[in-house]
């Protein structure tokens, strides 16, 4: 068992008549693991165009998850309002993208899940740091600061609005 016969990658053989000793797959073979029927979850995208809606549901646990992702991966270079104003740029490096500009604001989510998967400009790819469900997550707490930066008074629900005004005052001094 200790010397085993066995073939190393591309190796010569003459067992098979094409003398080779890696085999070709039969059709329809899928590695394990590697089974992508879910194309906009694996892609951002249904024929070609940019999805709208995330692929599964979005709670607040899920946030909180992206946004732990988004602290780890995202912050150094955009920042924790997702304004580009990283450590990178505090460093001297070229600032990234503000999410916050009109152009990002209106793309789908389908575009944000694409550029952290391929990659875009000055940014790399992080398909291999950081896995597909974890990207959706991004991209749902990057939703999630676009609207932190612009709400306004008429998107908070008319039965909470009242807690708005409701500001401490700080305790005098005696």
């Amino acid at each position: 068992m200790h010397d085993t016969p066995r073939y190393e990658a591309f190796e010569a053989s003459s067992t098979f008549a094409d003398n080779r000793a890696s085999r070709t797959p039969p059709a329809g073979t899928v590695a394990r693991g590697w089974l992508r029927d879910d194309e906009a979850l694996y892609t951002g995208k249904i024929n070609g165009e940019f999805v709208d809606q995330f692929p599964f549901a979005i709670g607040r646990a899920e946030l909180e998850r992206g946004q732990q992702r988004y602290n780890i991966y995202c912050t150094p270079c955009h920042g924790r309002l997702g304004d580009g104003q990283g450590m990178v740029v505090q460093r001297g490096l070229r600032q990234a993208a503000s999410y916050h500009q009109d152009r990002l604001r209106q793309e789908k989510v389908g575009y944000f899940y694409d550029v952290i998967t391929n990659g875009f400009g000055a940014m790399q790819s992080y398909a291999e740091q950081v896995p597909v469900r974890d990207r959706w997550l991004i991209v749902a707490y990057v939703r999630a600061l676009q609207l932190s930066q612009h709400a306004s008074v008429e998107d908070v629900p008319a039965d909470r609005r009242g807690s708005l005004d409701a500001t401490e005052k700080p305790a005098e001094k005696r």
